[in-house]
């Protein structure tokens, strides 16, 4: 397994390669980390999949998501990879949207292992996570630096995988598109997320503005953002 591909050129959005990796027609699906809910939208709106269970461990967010009322195949649940509130063999695909490297360290081998418990047979399991690289990975780091957190999320996949938990389907390294229309906005989206506390001294603030400002132009900031998929199967 590789951690990264400096070599990879493919740019689009991750919803072409989760279509093209999952059998999402007729599926449960388990999201894990599911955030926001856009990509839960994205997929429940395609109409294949049978069902959606979309946990999230932010209390301000998962409290926001159940005031979604037009997501029917949707059910939202507080719960976090750790200790995944589902049967055994319960889900087809589950789905971790950049949010491995979120569990504590310590948790994610049991993560894993309770992924594998809660995939029925021959399920498969879909983990992107970010690589550290890219311009919007040096804004970033200025004030969140999860190099060591990823580095861990991979090791935790490997090692599932080298103890024979999960089979390693394939790996897709590819980037995906960011926009923002200006720093306010990137202050909103990033800065601001109920997830992570980010407090910022004025110093370092002015430290990522002058550094995400160095690419802007008059229509807006563009970041190319890598990304690794490791498509797993429970055999």
């Amino acid at each position: 397994m590789m951690i990264s591909d400096p070599h990879a050129t493919l740019v689009c959005d991750e919803r072409e390669i989760y279509e093209s990796l999952l059998p999402l027609a007729g599926a449960d699906i388990l999201e894990l980390g599911c955030g926001k809910a856009d990509k839960t939208r994205a997929i429940s709106q395609t109409g294949k999949v049978k069902s959606i269970t979309a946990l999230e461990v932010d209390t301000i967010q998962h409290a926001a998501n159940q005031q979604r009322t037009d997501l029917p195949a949707v059910r939202f649940q507080l719960g976090g990879a750790e200790a995944i509130p589902a049967p055994d063999e319960a889900f087809d695909i589950v789905l971790m949207f950049k949010s491995l490297h979120h569990v504590p360290v310590n948790l994610m081998d049991q993560a894993m292992a309770e992924i594998r418990r809660v995939l029925k047979p021959g399920g498969m399991a879909y983990i992107s996570e970010p690589i550290f690289a890219g311009d919007f990975n040096e804004v970033l780091r200025l004030f969140h630096d999860e190099k060591s957190m990823r580095q861990a999320a991979f090791a935790a996949i490997d090692r599932a995988v080298g103890k024979g938990d999960l089979e390693l389907v394939s790996q897709k390294f590819f980037s995906t598109p960011g926009h923002f229309d200006s720093f306010e906005q990137f202050e909103e989206r990033i800065l601001n997320v109920t997830h992570t506390r980010h407090q910022l001294s004025p110093e370092l603030y002015q430290q990522v503005k002058a550094k995400f400002m160095q690419h802007m132009t008059p229509q807006g900031a563009d970041f190319e953002n890598p990304l690794r998929v490791d498509l797993l199967r429970k055999a």
